[in-house]
């Protein structure tokens, strides 16, 4: 299948951004110099610009060529349950590294989280998430039993998680997300290569069944000089209200 011109023309500029022709600040081509280039409607180019704009990888627009943001890359939030589809998508390699996995009785916190009295059996796994094999997050989650057993069978460093709790009939239905910063204690600091003490964006995850039960507590930690949360409100003219779509994520 052939792929559409807006997506080859959105992974063109991706790549320059990644490559540093175009480094963070500077200007993209004028909407009528890309369409020159690509041979593009203004329509096409917007989209690809749109794509660009959504990753978080360009800010600005509306008459004035949109700007390359930081180097902190931009998730949408409706991907955060599979960070290895964002990383694709967005033309970076995943890796992960599994520094442990085990079964144990559950802390008070996952507890409470999972809705389970505490010192019930849980599956908790402890992994270091790459960007073209940087560290980039450290990813914690704790599992109700019925669940986590199923990762004794699956390899956590050759794929995602979640993609193969689905294929094998889990129900990860919906999650609530919980942000806000912490500094790195000795542990995660040396995982991730930073100075203790450096801030790190924290996002805890309740992982649900269509049926509302939690099947996942996750804690993860992310280096705010790599990733970041971006929120966009768009006005529902009819009901006169803010509705949040969901975007994108600094990390």
């Amino acid at each position: 299948m052939a792929v559409p011109l807006h997506a080859r023309v959105s992974a063109e500029l991706r790549e320059r951004i990644h490559r540093g022709e175009l480094p963070p600040g500077a200007s993209l081509p004028s909407e009528a110099r890309l369409c020159d280039e690509f041979g593009a409607s203004r329509g096409t180019i917007r989209s690809a610009l749109a794509t660009l704009r959504h990753e978080g990888l360009i800010v600005g627009g509306q008459g004035r060529p949109p700007v390359v943001r930081d180097t902190a890359l931009g998730q949408p939030f409706e991907t955060l349950l599979s960070f290895t589809a964002w990383a694709e998508r967005i033309g970076r390699t995943p890796g992960q590294r599994t520094v442990e996995i085990a079964r144990r009785g559950a802390s008070a916190t996952a507890a409470a989280a999972l809705r389970i009295d505490e010192g019930t059996p849980v599956v908790e796994i402890l992994r270091v998430r790459l960007l073209d094999g940087e560290p980039v997050l450290l990813e914690r989650a704790a599992f109700v039993e019925a669940v986590g057993r199923l990762l004794f069978d699956f390899d956590p460093d050759t794929a995602s998680i979640y993609a193969s709790l689905a294929d094998r009939g889990v129900d990860l239905h919906s999650a609530r997300h919980t942000i806000d910063a912490v500094g790195a204690d000795q542990g995660d600091a040396a995982l991730l290569g930073i100075t203790p003490g450096a801030p790190l964006l924290r996002e805890r995850r309740y992982t649900s069944s269509a049926a509302g039960v939690v099947l996942e507590y996750g804690d993860d930690r992310y280096r705010p000089d790599r990733v970041s949360f971006t929120i966009d409100n768009t006005r529902d003219a009819a009901a006169g209200r803010d509705l949040r779509v969901l975007k994108q994520a600094h990390r």
